[in-house]
């Protein structure tokens, strides 16, 4: 699962794709936007900052798009879709969803382009995660306010974040693709052909 000579262009069957994760991962979203914020807030009151540890679902678009298509954009444009569909269905956020999405859709499509979208391990999808996460913290220093947070708030919500990327985004997407590849699901994509491989 290491290196495949293959086209990085888009197919009809890469968009239908992309686009029905998006959607499933904004139904998540919409689930996760109460039972999440539930839990950032008992975490928020532990620790300032802690609430990062449920943060990782938020960016599972990002993660999951780009490891079952293994195409340039596609993690950008799963994590957006599901932004919008999440936005559309009522986020608390409203319009700062969409900033959000393309924050996290960022990060992920990086550590793709980074290894040329060519390489897909575990610790890539980790990686993507993780860094999704990572753009996400730069811009809520910003849109949220957390430049006058103080430096202990932002060092632990950027680490229990990253952390939370890594598990919740990275791990997970990677874990659900192995799964789904095996049923053969994924047969037409180099995600699901490298998966049954690995049987």
């Amino acid at each position: 699962m290491a290196t495949t000579a293959r086209s990085l262009g888009w197919r009809v069957i890469d968009i239908v794709t992309a686009a029905v994760l998006g959607v499933a991962c904004g139904l998540i979203f919409v689930a996760w936007n109460q039972v999440g914020y539930a839990g950032y807030e008992v975490l928020k009151a532990v620790a300032p900052g802690l609430g990062g540890l449920v943060t990782g679902v938020w960016l599972l678009g990002g993660t999951l798009g780009g490891y079952v298509i293994r195409k340039p954009g596609a993690a950008l444009f799963v994590e957006l879709l599901a932004a919008t569909v999440s936005m559309g269905l009522g986020s608390q956020w409203a319009i700062a969803t969409l900033y959000s999405g393309l924050a996290q859709g960022l990060g992920a499509e990086i550590v793709f382009a980074l290894v040329a979208y060519r390489r897909f391990t575990v610790w890539v999808a980790a990686a993507a995660g993780a860094l999704s996460f990572a753009c996400e913290w730069v811009l809520e220093l910003f849109t949220e306010g957390n430049l006058g947070k103080g430096v202990a708030y932002n060092v632990v919500y950027l680490v229990s974040g990253v952390a939370s990327g890594v598990v919740l985004a990275g791990v997970l997407a990677w874990a659900l693709t192995n799964a789904l590849a095996k049923t053969g699901a994924l047969d037409r994509f180099a995600s699901g052909r490298g998966a049954r491989e690995l049987v």
